[in-house]
Formats: C-alpha cells, structure tokens, sequence
C-alpha cells in the first residue's frame, strides 16, 4: 500500500515511516502542507496520514481541497488539538478518522489498518510465509491446521517478519516496532520476543533465521 505522510515534527515522522514500512508499504513523507497539497493533485495513495498545524497549508485546507475535487482517498488527521470542535469540524470535512497527539503509535498503525481494509476490501487482511496465515482482522494466527496463541507483541512481531518474508530486520529496527519512545526497554528483549515466537511456531514450514550481528528474518521453507 502507498501512503502519503504529512507531518512536520521530524521524530514524529520518521518515526512513523519507520513503522509502516517495516511491514511492507511505501511511505512518501512531506513537512510542507502546500507542497503536498501539489502532489496529492496528481498522485494516488491508498491512505493520507494529516497532520493539521503545517507550514505552507494546514491540513484542513488540504483536506477540504481534497473532498472539494472529490477525491475518496482515506484520511486520518493528526494533531495536538484536543478540543472536541476541531474533531467535530475535521469529520465534517470528510476526514475518515482523528488522532490526538501524543498518541500510541500502536493505535495509530490500528487505524490504519482498518482504514486501508476498506479501502482495498479482504486482499490484505491475510499474511501468510509457508504455512503460517496471519489474520490481521481477527489477530490470529495458524501453522497449517493448528491454530497458534500469541500476545499482542508477539503477533506484531510476527507480521512485521510475514510481511516481508527474507528482509533481514535489525534489532533497532524491530525495537521501534514494538515499543513506543517513552517505555522502558530491556537490553534483551527483541531475543525474548524472537525466542517466544520461534517455540509457538515449532513445526512450521517457516523459520526466524538469526543473522549475527545483522538481525533477523523470516524464511520459507518453500522458497
């Protein structure tokens, strides 16, 4: 899926991209509100991630451009504005979903999701790397036949590796998947995680490769 981003707090963006791409999508990132306000004029993306407060063109400017031209592309705004008017008036716009900063990024990627499963219907909502088949709308997993029973990181670590099966992942890389920047992290526990959800997938027809030094990844057995 393509996705176009438009928030200009650096750590907040690429922060975002970081998380998005790492389970497959394309992430174009803009800080300026008008310039994307250009792009989205000729360019087709499955979903706008908005933030509100832009230099250039605030986004909802960008968003009433949008509707104006009867453009139906998914739109989740963010910003730091919690006052019930500003969420009210950016549903009336056409916004499809609003987020209030500071926000768990968890939630945000949850959005998402939902928001890119209407657009594109069932197609995306199975994973799947040898016999493993991940639901992303029920959240559970199955080894062939078997169905497995995974905590909420491990079922995202999971699909981040399904998601792209043989991309070797580091370890800092899989940290900021699972965590939010305030928690705290111990120094072991993306080999926690991995040693987890390498047990409750025993049998199945894909592995967690451990690449020293490097990170990991997810291989087929079939490839």
């Amino acid at each position: 899926m393509r996705i176009l981003l438009v928030e200009d707090t650096q750590d907040v963006g690429e922060a975002i991209c970081r998380r998005f791409q790492a389970v497959g999508h394309t992430v174009d990132w803009q800080v300026n509100g008008r310039v994307a306000a250009e792009i989205l004029a000729f360019t087709d993306y499955d979903l706008v991630i908005l933030d509100v407060m832009l230099p250039g063109l605030d986004g909802f400017e960008i968003l009433k451009g949008l509707r104006r031209a009867r453009v139906t592309t998914p739109v989740l705004m963010l910003t730091a504005r919690s006052e019930v008017d500003d969420r009210v008036g950016a549903l009336d716009l056409g916004a499809d979903d609003y987020l209030v900063k500071p926000f768990d990024f968890r939630e945000l990627e949850a959005r998402a999701r939902v928001l890119l499963r209407r657009r594109s219907g069932d197609a995306t909502n199975f994973v799947t790397c040898g016999d493993i088949v991940l639901d992303r709308t029920s959240r559970s997993v199955k080894v062939g036949k078997r169905e497995v029973q995974l905590k909420r990181r491990e079922m995202t670590l999971l699909e981040i590796f399904a998601s792209r099966p043989g991309r070797v992942f580091s370890k800092q890389e899989l940290l900021d998947q699972l965590y939010g920047f305030d928690e705290a992290v111990s120094a072991n526990a993306i080999e926690l995680y991995v040693g987890r959800l390498r047990k409750k997938l025993e049998g199945a027809k894909a592995r967690i490769v451990t690449l020293h030094g490097i990170g990991y990844q997810l291989v087929s057995d079939d490839a």
